[in-house]
């Protein structure tokens, strides 16, 4: 789920999504029996064990689209080259990209330095505490803002996430459409509500936490399970037999098929790798040299000028599939040859050197398959 504010998204119209507040006993009784299941029934998340805001900060960014499962291996290798805002500030951006290969979406990783660069300048390297500069931070929304600043400081900051929203949504019967703007601003007066109410030992860090933990363990999507929830009985959606239905889905967008060939040119146990340009989709990432059967514009429409006369395919080696957002790609790998030997802005690189660079996601599928050995630098499983 895109970060979007409380103010952001579609425009009200007569089919507005309204938040009508429960009476005080009732918020009293929803606030207590979650923080209760919270207490025992949260996972053991590595996160969860620290209160440095930097590192929230860091898993934040990397769950925003990515499997739990997956961020438990990145966090803790990304934390370890870049221990503090500081560090990472300073560092080069494609060590920091290649920190970040494999987790997808790098745009994020570029708002991760971004953000970093100004909190060593303008806030000692340390987070801020007060929700509104940390929404003055590069790429920080009200979403990652209100879980930095609640789960770290234990601030009454509000958030919503796809989890929270679907929490929301169905304990107060509100059927708008997931992600929508009338939607999300139902949720944000909900999420606002109960934040400024909290008391006792009802934390910030507890309620947030609580809110996103139940959406991902009980309330989940397709199969909500209503029984264990210990909301169960305050349940709007619940009462009406509706759970799955609310919130509805958005309409499904086709995707797109895609076609490339990728060259595998190897010389001396060494592979020929080309860098993306700067500004675009992937931009300054590392990939086997590569063209667009099809023209959705996601990949370049030629090898890098230097590489395009000279390449001369051989045989097929492997197929490999890969998705990028509403794109389904295929692609077509070959071994080929060079002819000549200038290859700017390509360069060679031995399998071990390669799974050092910010690789693409379908270069590093693609290196996996191909390495000699299998290299545990390469191995994501």
């Amino acid at each position: 789920m895109e970060e979007q504010g409380p103010d952001e998204g579609d425009a009200a119209g007569p089919g507005a999504v309204r938040f009508e507040p429960p009476s005080e006993a009732a918020a009293r009784s929803i606030r207590r029996e979650l923080a209760l299941w919270y207490a025992s029934n949260q996972r053991d998340l590595p996160w969860r064990r620290t209160s440095d805001p930097y590192a929230i900060w860091v898993s934040e960014a990397m769950l925003q689209q990515t499997r739990v499962d997956t961020v438990r291996e990145y966090w803790p290798r990304f934390l370890e080259r870049f221990p503090t805002a500081t560090a990472l500030a300073s560092a080069d951006e494609e060590a920091v990209l290649e920190a970040w290969s494999g987790l997808g979406y790098y745009r994020r990783a570029r708002s991760l330095q971004a953000a970093a660069r100004v909190i060593a300048d303008r806030h000692g390297g340390v987070f801020p505490r007060e929700l509104g500069a940390a929404l003055d931070l590069p790429g920080v929304g009200p979403y990652t803002a209100g879980a930095v600043v609640s789960i770290a400081y234990d601030e009454p900051a509000a958030l919503v996430d796809g989890n929270v929203e679907r929490v929301f949504a169905r304990l107060f019967g509100m059927e708008g459409v997931r992600g929508s703007g009338p939607l999300g601003r139902a949720c944000w007066a909900a999420a606002t509500f109960f934040i400024d109410r909290l008391e006792g030992a009802v934390r910030p860090s507890v309620w947030n936490q609580a809110l996103m933990e139940l959406g991902a363990l009980i309330c989940t999507p397709r199969a909500p399970k209503c029984e264990g929830c210990p909301l169960a009985g305050s349940c709007v959606a619940k009462a009406r037999g509706n759970a799955v239905g609310i919130p509805r889905p958005k309409p499904r967008r086709a995707s797109t098929e895609v076609e490339l060939e990728v060259y595998v040119i190897e010389q001396g146990g060494r592979w020929l790798l080309e860098q993306r340009p700067d500004g675009g989709l992937m931009g300054g990432m590392w990939q086997f040299p590569t063209v667009e059967v099809t023209s959705s514009g996601l990949f370049p429409d030629e090898l890098a000028p230097a590489l395009g006369s000279k390449v001369e395919p051989e045989h097929d080696l492997i197929a490999i599939t890969h998705g990028i957002t509403h794109h389904r790609i295929r692609a077509r790998v070959r071994s080929a040859s060079l002819a000549g030997q200038g290859v700017e802005p390509a360069a060679w690189f031995a399998p071990a050197e390669a799974a050092e660079l910010a690789l693409t996601g379908m270069a590093r599928k693609v290196a996996e398959r191909l390495a000699p050995t299998r290299d545990p630098l390469f191995d994501q499983s």
